[in-house]
């Protein structure tokens, strides 16, 4: 069976569409459209625009990639639309594994793999050393990955919690005021709230929860990957903003002042 046969039998079936209902679409007969899929009649041009139409799939991507060995989100994500050749934009590779039963692994990207992380993030190698595990609850239509987060910057998560984040591949669905692991080439991995500036400035904008730190801008041709906020771990408990308890703090440090100068002055 040819490549542009198995693929076109495997998106019929993954949209739930029999031969005929394919056929009567295209307006072709039935035992045309099974020559093509079990590789014994080789479509013609017009014939493959209308599988390229139907299932918003590119020519390029049909004959020449093997969509059997893709993964299940990466999948998903071409039957959305996102498909390079079609859209005629560069690639954004995403090196991943996958289980024992063909499921998306979430990687941990530690602290420690952060350094490697910047320039093996493309590369399945260094990828698949990564330690990994899985969330059930999460969609298995979507890839995720988990990375150690450090510093102060996004306090009131903690330094050391592991975040975990959805692959964002349209990064012009990138929604304000949320938040992502940004990855650059010059700065690794950032955590930041996002202020979405691509369609006017090819920007995006990045402000840190903690408001001591300034937001700042970077070009998306600086951009390697962005992966949007999904949860965190954490071992610690965030800090409270409450006022009450911020209150009587206070209180408390002014009753230990006035303490101390009674004691001085005794």
């Amino acid at each position: 069976m040819s490549t542009f046969g198995q693929n076109i039998k495997l998106l019929r079936k993954r949209k739930g569409r029999t031969q005929d209902d394919v056929a009567f679409t295209l307006e072709m007969k039935r035992s045309t459209l099974s020559g093509y899929e079990n590789g014994v009649a080789q479509p013609g041009l017009e014939a493959l625009v209308a599988f390229s139409k139907y299932f918003d799939v590119s020519i390029d991507t049909l004959v020449k990639t093997d969509l059997s060995q893709l993964s299940e989100s990466q999948l998903s994500q071409l039957e959305r639309g996102y498909d390079v050749y079609l859209k005629g934009t560069q690639l954004r590779v995403l090196a991943t594994t996958v289980n024992n039963k063909n499921e998306e692994n979430i990687e941990i990207v530690s602290e420690k793999a952060k350094a490697g992380y910047r320039t093996g993030f493309a590369d399945p190698e260094y990828i698949k050393v990564l330690p990994t595990f899985q969330m059930p609850f999460l969609s298995k239509q979507k890839k995720y990955r988990t990375f150690e987060i450090s510093g102060d910057s996004m306090l009131p998560i903690p330094d050391g919690s592991l975040v975990t984040c959805e692959f964002v591949q349209n990064w012009k669905l990138i929604q304000n005021r949320h938040a992502y692991i940004i990855h650059t080439l010059d700065d690794g991995v950032v955590f930041k709230v996002v202020e979405n500036l691509i369609e006017k400035k090819g920007k995006l904008r990045l402000y840190s929860l903690n408001p001591i730190y300034e937001p700042y801008e970077i070009h998306v041709n600086d951009i390697r990957e962005v992966w949007k906020f999904v949860n965190y771990i954490s071992s610690e408990m965030p800090s409270s903003n409450n006022p009450v308890v911020r209150l009587e703090s206070q209180i408390n440090s002014l009753r230990q002042d006035v303490d101390d100068i009674k004691n001085r002055i005794a």
